[in-house]
């Protein structure tokens, strides 16, 4: 016991003579968070098929622990004929250090550690380039560099971009093995490691919570939706075969990755299924303006619920089957846009509701950051810089949804009621809270109509002469549009400066989201 302990305190990972296959998973590690009570951590790893092996799990060396190493627990299993094992461990509370001992027992025993383990929430962040951006990269990348050592139990973990043509059972590669975040480890290049909307989010957290956050970053610039779900998933809406569409994508990023359908989800989702996770976050579908654009509105919620299913089962049902999921609602890419792509995915992310949660995403949270458009960003005006308020209004959502906090608002002004009278030509939109009016409100709502006889439907900008706004309701003037067919509002890619649309909520000053309601006379 008296070698273990000083190997323990020298910082070394100590194996002893034995099988050498005899691993952890490639996502397990020193430093690294395993998810608190009520759920179970689960274990796994590599080893000789049919062998009995004992994994226990002992105090750590840290302040306030005498290096006893008393153990807490200890479970037996038999390797599996795949050589793989797997094996729950205790509810624990938060907190730690511990340290993992795994062994198995065969001619000789093998043993391996794993040192300097906390309990506490494990949060997995996904997407394209929007949440690849690291650190370094954001506003005030300096600063939070530089206060990165004032959150040791936040855990950091970044896997490498790899795809695969066939669901993998551990991740090929590692870019950032479990580690404390530091000024290299937050911010090693760009679009490498780490994400700085995950590192804003889960930072957060932990002053909030007060508990260690583990952070799993999953992300590859420049890719669909459908490259991150499984086959099932994609089936659910319609599609089954797929060809590579990346060379029509490089016109507006240049770190375009793979699109053929489920690559990364069998790379880099598929291993990570037997973790226990607390929850994921979300930074995706600039890619999908321009790939299946009119299918979002089926295929983001089946990715959905698809992982929580896939999760789930893979932890042996620890991961909750209905894990909370927060999104970022797109940003901006082009002032002079004339499509409308970018308004269209913003409202399929929200299955056509406008707001979550909602019937068909239950459990979801969503930060609206149409209003953080960054034309003079260096990274192209498809990458803002303001990853400090994206992170922050996903984690007001986190504790509504996930933690509970009701009270917490965590979105902006939405519509509940709209009233139409043809008669005098006006509408009354009420909302769901105080408006707080912030920029100009010139053009930002539209009503759909034909503006002479006989001439076709259209949208027709609403100049700021014609609004009047009270408390929580906006009164439309249609006058010159007598037959209005519909009502809709910040539906641009670019619909405003930066914090300047029209309308947020008194409290938080969050945007209120996008919104189109048609109606018939």
């Amino acid at each position: 016991m008296k070698t273990l302990v000083s190997l323990l305190l020298l910082g070394l990972s100590f194996v002893a003579s034995g099988d050498c296959k005899f691993r952890f998973a490639s996502y397990y590690g020193d430093h690294m968070v395993l998810q608190q009570q009520p759920a179970r951590a689960m274990v796994w790893g590599y080893g000789e098929p049919g062998a009995m092996m004992t994994v226990s799990l002992e105090p750590g060396l840290g302040p306030g622990l005498e290096p006893e190493l008393e153990t807490i627990s200890k479970t037996a299993v038999t390797i599996n004929d795949e050589g793989v094992w797997k094996l729950l461990l205790p509810p624990m509370g938060y907190g730690g250090p511990y340290h993992l001992m795994a062994q198995q027992h065969t001619i000789n025993t093998t043993t391996i550690y794993l040192k300097d383990i906390l309990f506490g929430e494990v949060w997995l962040c996904g997407g394209q380039s929007n949440m690849e951006m690291t650190v370094s990269q954001m506003f005030n990348a300096s600063e939070e560099m530089k206060m990165a050592s004032n959150y040791p139990y936040i855990r950091i973990f970044t896997a490498a971009l790899e795809q695969s043509d066939v669901e993998l059972q551990d991740l090929a590669k590692v870019d950032l093995p479990w580690s404390l975040p530091s000024a290299e480890t937050l911010g090693h290049g760009d679009f490498t490691y780490f994400s700085a909307v995950c590192w804003v989010f889960g930072r957060h957290l932990a002053q909030r919570l007060k508990q260690p956050i583990g952070l799993v970053e999953s992300t590859w610039g420049g890719t669909p939706v459908e490259a991150w779900s499984s086959k099932t998933a994609l089936k659910k809406c319609g599609l089954s075969q797929a060809t590579d569409n990346s060379d029509s994508f490089q016109y507006f990023d240049i770190l375009a990755g793979p699109s053929i359908y489920s690559v990364l989800w069998n790379a880099m989702i598929h291993p990570f299924l037997n973790m226990t996770i607390k929850g994921a976050i979300w930074y995706q579908g600039e890619q999908n303006t321009v790939l299946n654009t009119d299918l979002y509105n089926c295929t983001f919620p089946a990715l959905i619920s698809d992982w929580r299913l896939n999760f789930h089962e893979g932890s042996l049902g620890q991961t909750d089957p209905s894990f909370p999921f927060g999104f970022v609602q797109l940003s901006t890419y082009q002032k002079s846009q004339q499509k409308d792509n970018y308004p269209v995915i913003r409202w399929h992310q929200t299955a056509d509701f406008g707001y979550t949660p909602n019937s068909k995403m239950p459990n979801t949270f969503m930060a609206v950051t149409m209003d953080l458009g960054d034309e003079t960003s260096p990274y192209g005006s498809v990458h803002p810089r303001d990853k400090e308020t994206v992170g922050y209004r996903l984690y007001l959502g986190a504790r509504a949804i996930a933690y509970g906090e009701k009270e917490v608002q965590f979105q902006g002004p939405f519509p509940v009621r709209i009233d139409v009278y043809y008669e005098y030509m006006y509408m009354n939109i009420t909302y769901d809270q105080k408006l707080l009016i912030t920029g100009t409100c010139d053009n930002m709502f539209e009503v759909y109509c034909s503006p002479a006889k006989g001439q076709s439907y259209k949208w027709v900008p609403v100049p700021a002469s014609y609004l009047v706004i009270s408390p929580e309701t906006v009164t439309i003037s249609f006058d010159g549009c007598p037959d209005a067919q519909g009502v809709r509002y910040a539906w641009n890619d670019w619909p405003c400066e930066y914090k300047q649309c029209s309308l947020y909520s008194v409290h938080k000053k969050l945007p209120a989201p996008l919104f189109v309601k048609y109606f018939s006379t």
